[in-house]
């Protein structure tokens, strides 16, 4: 009798199964530090495998490495009035949801992980990870994490928010273990949260996320600032702002090479490259780069958001920066800007006390050339979270019983 095809495969199955999951459907940090865990978690070990569950549109536009894959969720849209919708396929919200949470459980059925990590919501969207939370428990066969960000929200707004999700609950239910990409002495992302005694006794500070140079990419030949707006969604105004200070200062330099970020698109991105134009090279631009690295790392400095993904870059490649943190729909950018700021990792621009003026980003790109490098005020003792990710990671999987 022929052998069930699926069962051969499992039976055959590498040492290592890693899933990450994210349910973010905007901006590109989710995605980028999915795919720098399981590449650190796969590296040198050639019978280990992961999948990303990811619902962002740009997924397809990465390289992932050998062994690494990921799997698209149906997307959805956050309305400005907060609901959702689904994103192409025509369908309620309860719909999509109910979609999306079968194509998990069916993903994590058929892989069989040793390790699944849930990327900062305890729950999922909208609930949709908690039937599959239920059945790797009873299975027994699978270590699950929730990782965190070094900065969520504020205490008082993210405790409401977990509370009205039942995200607390979930955490201190399902997870074996908690993840902090950050250090314990910059930022505590859980503080308002009322976990237990033993469940804070399961979390671990990894340190940020280390990036590195994997991909040969060409970079501007004369010397260049950098600016980047992240995955570009909400950074219009900051971008906006730095062509203001090089249309004003005809004098102001080094050159600047703007990524805009692929969810800067349509009549607003024809707008500002309509003003790149007119700048005649002194502000070059181009939509998209999945290899962003290599321009971070030879850039004069960096103009940039305070993005999770962005700090860890500036960090990584010590890179004089100027931060202009979004303050809405939440202070977690400020928050994480203003306390690298107070150790004198970063500068950031801030509108409640310098002003989103023209007159401060000009002063803010001149002073570049002179501001200390992150190095210089102990940054490279931050950068250990791939290391630990690795060690933890095997750790529970060597260790399930």
């Amino acid at each position: 009798m022929p052998q069930d095809p699926i069962a051969e495969a499992n039976a055959r199955k590498p040492a290592h199964r890693v899933m990450l999951y994210s349910h973010d459907t905007f901006g590109l940090g989710h995605l980028r530090r999915s795919r720098a865990l399981a590449t650190a978690l796969t590296a040198g070990d050639d019978s280990s495998s992961a999948i990303i569950l990811t619902g962002s549109p740009v997924a397809g536009r990465f390289a992932f490495p050998e062994r690494v894959d990921h799997i698209r969720l149906p997307g959805v849209t956050k309305l400005p009035d907060g609901s959702y919708i689904s994103s192409t396929l025509g369908l309620d919200i309860d719909a999509t949801t109910n979609l999306r949470a079968g194509l998990i459980q069916s993903a994590v059925e058929q892989y069989q992980p040793d390790l699944l990590i849930v990327d900062k919501e305890p729950t999922g969207f909208r609930g949709e990870l908690l039937s599959t939370l239920e059945w790797l428990q009873a299975q027994g066969n699978c270590r699950i994490v929730l990782g965190l960000r070094d900065v969520l929200d504020e205490p008082d707004v993210l405790a409401a928010e977990w509370e009205r999700k039942g995200a607390v609950k979930a955490a201190e239910a399902f997870y074996d273990e908690f993840w902090v990409y950050g250090v314990e002495d910059i930022y505590d992302p859980t503080s308002g949260l009322p976990f237990s005694d033993a469940t804070r006794k399961r979390m671990h500070y990894t340190g940020y996320l280390r990036r590195e140079l994997t991909d040969a990419v060409d970079v501007p030949d004369e010397p260049y600032i950098l600016i980047t707006p992240g995955g570009g969604g909400d950074g219009a105004a900051m971008v906006s702002l730095v062509l203001d200070a090089y249309e004003a200062d005809p004098t102001l330099g080094p050159k600047a090479m703007l990524v805009y970020g692929p969810f800067l698109s349509g009549e607003v991105r024809d707008a500002l490259d309509a003003r790149v134009d007119a700048l005649d090279g002194r502000v070059i631009a181009t939509g998209f780069d999945s290899r962003i690295e290599a321009l971070f790392a030879n850039a004069q400095g960096v103009v940039c958001m305070g993005g999770y993904n962005t700090f860890c870059e500036v960090l990584s490649f010590d890179q004089r920066a100027v931060i202009v943190p979004r303050t809405v729909p939440r202070l977690e950018q400020w928050i994480r800007a203003s306390r690298a700021e107070e150790l004198g990792l970063v500068r950031m621009l801030d509108d409640g006390r310098d002003g989103m003026t023209v007159e401060a980003m000009i002063n803010a790109i001149r002073a570049l050339p002179t501001q200390g490098k992150p190095s210089e005020a102990g940054a490279n003792g931050l950068l250990d979270g791939l290391d630990v990710v690795v060690e933890r990671g095997h750790a529970l999987m060597n260790n399930k019983d």
